[in-house]
């Protein structure tokens, strides 16, 4: 990854981390998911990054998306 991606949310379940990702693209801000979690045991965290240059747009959207839906 590219020294410009930044970490802006972690989550615990990946269908909620790939909801945000397909909304933030929606709205044309790159991002990216890593899975961080066990596979077996599903613990551990699942980050959500964004280029530096969309972290306030992105922090926006993401913030009025948990508004209208359970995030």
């Amino acid at each position: 990854m590219e020294n410009d991606w930044k970490k802006i949310k972690t989550y615990t379940n990946a269908i909620q981390a790939e909801i945000v990702k397909q909304m933030l693209e929606e709205h044309g801000i790159p991002a990216v998911v890593l899975n961080k979690q066990d596979s077996s045991y599903l613990f551990g965290k699942i980050e959500l990054y964004v280029n530096g240059g969309s972290i306030e747009m992105a922090e926006r959207l993401i913030e009025e998306a948990e508004g209208d839906i359970n995030l």
